[in-house]
């Protein structure tokens, strides 16, 4: 299968995989945690913090300067939204003082990120995958807060958070679409976006049975 073809074919199968993240039951009560627009902020928090990490973890060894820039962009971006989350909580009356958003360690999927070696697998799994899961997310969560009455927070996701991470996931498609050009690297490729996704519903389940949470933005 040529490349495009099969970024393609991941693309759909994707479309189908991430309705899991997005039960059709999204803004009811599921909720016997907190879903305040508040508590889900510093839950987002974590989320940006890991992925400017891994993809400034990747940007050493990443083979192209056009490839290695994409990474630089995509860390210098989620390392914004860090910060504009944090002004959002401030302005939410919570001051963060204290909070350690990797108090708890970083995440199974993190760590599954942090060890892939391959091009092809980071830009799979990365860019290409965990980015149209938080796009799914994102969308939830844009809606939980129109319906708590926090236009404010909606409008920093849906005018400057979802458009970044719509061009992360459209970088990963560029790459993903040079990188998996053969049999060997495709099977990498599919591998990578599996072992994303399956991670994905695990700390999506965990997340509800431990505190209830659920749709938090990011992933």
């Amino acid at each position: 299968m040529d490349a495009a073809a099969f970024v393609a074919e991941l693309s759909s199968e994707n479309e189908s995989i991430l309705k899991r993240l997005a039960p059709a039951q999204a803004l009811t009560a599921e909720a016997r945690g907190d879903l305040s627009p508040r508590n889900l902020l510093r839950v987002a928090l974590k989320n940006e913090l890991e992925a400017s990490e891994i993809a400034a973890l990747w940007m050493p060894s990443a083979r192209g300067a056009d490839l290695k820039l994409a990474l630089a962009r995509q860390a210098g971006d989620e390392a914004r939204h860090y910060r504009l989350i944090a002004e959002r909580l401030r302005g939410l009356g919570d001051s963060l003082d204290g909070f350690d958003p990797l108090a708890q360690g970083y995440s199974p999927l993190f760590q599954y990120l942090r060890v892939l070696e391959t091009d092809v697998e980071r830009v799979a799994a990365g860019q290409f995958t965990r980015e149209a899961i938080a796009l799914v997310k994102n969308v939830q969560f844009i809606e939980l807060c129109e319906r708590a009455g926090d236009a404010a927070t909606a409008m920093l996701y849906r005018g400057v958070i979802q458009p970044d991470e719509q061009y992360h996931h459209q970088l990963g498609r560029h790459f993903l679409e040079r990188l998996a050009s053969d049999d060997k690297s495709q099977r990498l490729a599919r591998a990578a976006r599996e072992r994303t996704i399956a991670l994905a519903e695990e700390l999506q389940s965990l997340a509800f049975k431990r505190a209830g949470v659920h749709h938090a933005p990011g992933c």
